[in-house]
């Protein structure tokens, strides 16, 4: 069977490695580790003798003293039993790797780590100290201190000081693994007592609780606290202990602890009215009861807290996997790495464009909706209004008018009309290059791998970028060359039908003397009108085959060929720097290893534990 001590140190060591860690659960929605485990926290009002009785335990003089609010910050307190004869000494977390084998110089440490917290002021600050005592003459155990509860401020202190110590004594008290052990002094009543008053909220039924009585030696002549000692004024699931504080003449003496827990014994062995009680009082059997029930409640919580770990272990395990594995040093190795990150990325990319992923369809749209709204709102009626027509065929005449068809004035009209359509040209060319570049940019963002190299994630932005403008000016050439070529060289059978709607109108004198008339320029207006509409039509067709050719079929097969061209050329260092994480990861990634080896530290540590049985 498991011994109640080795489960005890096991648990004492979790906690403290908890704590080294910073273990408050991270992103996970489980409770943590340390919550998960139970611990003993030390509640009463301000000088009900918390201090004292914390000191007795441990057998050493080492608390801060003073009047009013003395302490100031929660002190989350581990005991080590440790072997016969070795040195006792302390540990605190925020001075790691010193250690403090005078125990006065203990007490100016949390002086000086609370006054660096609060000032030196009457403020309270939630943020704990931690402090490892390693000793022969305590037991394992954990407890923590917290600041004493009060009824108003005083000088120095703001008005909501009461509501805040409650309110973080609260904060402890109510976890369901918590164990409060409830400070009252002998010498005031019972039903006053702010720790008995604050257990009962949260623990009702008094499972959790344990009434410790102080200062049972300052009571009034002919009084005692019998009634609450055998649980008849206020009776608990557990037995009240009542325990003998060190005098003030025995602090003025510095009479050391071992002689004060002599003393203790000798006060309740001699005494009248508790001497029938003495083998279950007095601060060694409290911390040897306290120990004992820790120990019997690990066992209890053992299959939630193993259960807790195990999913824990399944959680970080995850996260790793999803942040990624430690960069190689390899220059090989690295450049490996770099280029399937950058295979990820073009992945996804091309994803995007064939439809696996949302943006794709959005190029569609620009050839579907925008370029047709874009060729239909051309401005056609006011280059072809008989106005301009006239001023156009006349101009083009010259001295010696047309003899049958204004052919120079058709072609004018035409080469103007036609040159209208480069501005839709280019804006379906840039309307596709911002979409690419915006797909290049979420494609970025999802890549998972990518996530944790905002240098590499530049790199390949700047190198897509760079791509991109590339096709964008390859595609505007083209769209704008085909564009020209319309101008360069008119349809011929289209204007072969112009002579003959002459003949088939009547009598040719007659159209020479018309020939400025207004029919005759609103049938040049038509016939021109038509003679665009058909290249409307054929470049409607024509410019999302160039603008997929150049720009969408380059970047989904070449986007980064040019990036890889040189990366070729870098050095160990330069890739090195490529894969420069984001320290919010790495420093994440190693929190996960750590807290990853914690938890499978403490799944071996109960396992071993438990196979002792």
């Amino acid at each position: 069977m498991a011994t109640m001590e080795s489960l005890i140190v096991t648990v004492n060591r979790i906690q403290r490695a908890c704590t080294v860690l910073g273990d408050h659960g991270g992103d996970t929605n489980l409770p943590t580790l340390w919550e998960a485990l139970p611990s003993v926290v030390v509640v009463g009002g301000q000088s009900s003798g918390k201090s004292s009785v914390l000191e007795s335990i441990v057998g050493r003089d080492f608390l801060p003293r003073g009047s009013g609010i003395v302490t100031r910050r929660p002190l989350v307190l581990q005991l080590h039993k440790t072997e016969r004869g070795l040195q006792e000494y302390g540990e605190f977390l925020h001075l790691p790797k010193k250690k403090f084998t005078d125990f006065s110089m203990v007490r100016k440490a949390i002086q000086d780590e609370t006054d660096r917290m609060t000032g030196k002021s009457k403020q309270i600050s939630p943020v704990p100290i931690h402090l490892s005592i390693y000793s022969p003459n305590v037991v394992n155990l954990t407890l923590i201190d917290l600041p004493g509860l009060t009824k108003v401020a005083v000088e120095g202190q703001p008005e909501s000081i009461v509501q805040d110590i409650e309110s973080m004594v609260r904060s402890y008290v109510e976890k369901p693994n918590c164990i409060i052990l409830a400070i009252t002094p002998a010498n005031q009543d019972i039903a006053t007592s702010d720790a008995i008053k604050l257990s009962r909220e949260v623990d009702p039924t008094g499972e959790r609780t344990f009434g410790v009585l102080t200062k049972l030696d300052l009571m009034d002549k002919g009084t005692n606290a019998i009634d609450v000692l055998e649980g008849r004024a206020y009776p608990l699931q557990h037995p009240w202990v009542g325990i003998v504080n060190r005098s003030q003449a025995d602090i003025k003496k510095n009479v050391d602890m071992i002689a004060s827990r002599w003393k203790e014994r000798e006060f309740f062995a001699s005494s009248p009215d508790y001497g029938h009680l003495a083998s279950k009082m007095g601060s060694e059997y409290l911390a040897k009861v306290l120990s004992k029930h820790l120990e019997s409640l690990i066992r209890a919580r053992l299959p939630g807290i193993t259960s807790l770990i195990n999913k824990s272990i399944e959680e970080l395990e995850a996260e790793l996997s999803h942040l990624g594995r430690s960069v190689a040093v390899d220059a090989g190795a690295q450049l490996y790495t770099i280029l399937e990150l950058c295979r990820a990325f073009d992945r996804i990319f091309k994803e995007h464009l064939d439809g696996g992923r949302p943006g794709g369809d959005r190029i569609y749209g620009v050839f579907d909706h925008q370029l047709p709204a874009a060729l239909r709102k051309l401005p056609f009626d006011r280059h072809l209004s008989l106005q301009n027509i006239r001023k156009v065929v006349s101009e083009a005449d010259g001295y010696q008018p047309h003899l049958i068809a204004p052919e120079q004035g058709y072609r004018r009209l035409i080469d103007g009309a036609l040159n209208y359509f480069r501005g839709p040209a280019e804006a379906s060319v840039d309307a596709v290059h911002f979409l690419l570049k915006e797909l290049v940019r979420r494609s970025i963002a999802e890549t998972q791998e990518l996530k944790r190299f905002p240098t590499l994630q530049a790199e390949i932005a700047a190198a897509a970028s760079e791509a991109l403008e590339r096709f964008r000016e390859d595609s505007k050439k083209t769209t704008l060359r085909m564009v020209d070529m319309e101008s360069s060289y008119l349809t011929v059978d289209f204007f072969r039908k112009l002579p003959q709607e002459v003949e088939k109108g009547g009598n040719p004198t007659s159209s020479s003397v018309d020939r400025y008339a207004e029919s005759h320029f609103r049938r040049i207006g038509s016939n021109v009108y038509s003679y665009v509409g058909m290249v409307s039509d054929t470049l409607r067709n024509t410019i999302p085959k160039a603008v997929v050719y150049c720009q969408v079929r380059e970047a989904k097969h070449s986007l980064l060929d040019h990036f890889y061209i040189q990366l070729g050329k870098k050095e160990g260092k330069q890739l090195a720097q490529l894969l420069d994480e984001d320290p919010a990861l790495m420093e994440r990634r190693q929190q996960c290893v750590k807290r990853l080896e914690l938890y499978k530290s403490a799944r071996d540590e109960i396992d071993s534990v438990l196979w002792a049985r």
